[in-house]
């Protein structure tokens, strides 16, 4: 696994679903999972188990993020609104979302710049494969593990590597 030598994730600007900043500074000394998400995916339903880790760890200094993007055969095609309520009425989301962004390509975000070249477990580094790939970023700032798009949000793995940055 390489480690990130960048600048950390949580120093990019970047807009919120709703307007005005997203403010990801506000999440330095805790553990974040950046994960791309998409409304009308068949991986959509993981929307489930992330807002469960919400809950479960978000009083130990953990949030889940989530970074709206349409690249991938547009499924996320809605509006700031739409994609709020979807998540809400549908999944009964309570972490942040992000203004929708691109991961891939010359229109990459700069969050993403940061976080591609981070290799997951299987030795994947760059692109992002899909929908729901997921990041997490230690209370240090620093990017400490990657997740295919298929590894589910209350997987083994998952849980160990947020317990593990929550002490």
């Amino acid at each position: 696994m390489t480690t990130n030598t960048g600048t950390s994730p949580l120093d990019v600007e970047i807009g919120a679903l709703t307007g005005g900043s997203a403010g990801l500074a506000q999440y330095a000394g805790r553990a974040v999972l950046i994960v791309n998400v998409a409304s009308k995916c068949g991986l959509t339903p993981q929307y489930t188990g992330l807002e469960r880790l919400q809950e479960r760890y978000a009083d130990r200094g953990f949030t889940v993020l989530g970074v709206p993007c349409n690249q991938f055969l547009g499924q996320e095609p809605g509006t700031a609104e739409e994609i709020a309520e979807f998540c809400s009425a549908t999944y009964g989301v309570t972490f942040p979302l992000t203004e929708k962004v691109e991961v891939n390509g010359e229109g990459r975000h700069a969050l993403y710049e940061r976080l591609v070249g981070f290799a997951d477990a299987a030795g994947h580094a760059g692109d992002i494969r899909w929908n729901f790939e997921k990041f997490l970023i230690g209370r240090d700032g620093r990017v400490v593990a990657r997740f295919s798009p298929q590894t589910e949000p209350e997987s083994a793995e998952v849980v160990a590597a947020v317990e593990g940055q929550l002490g």
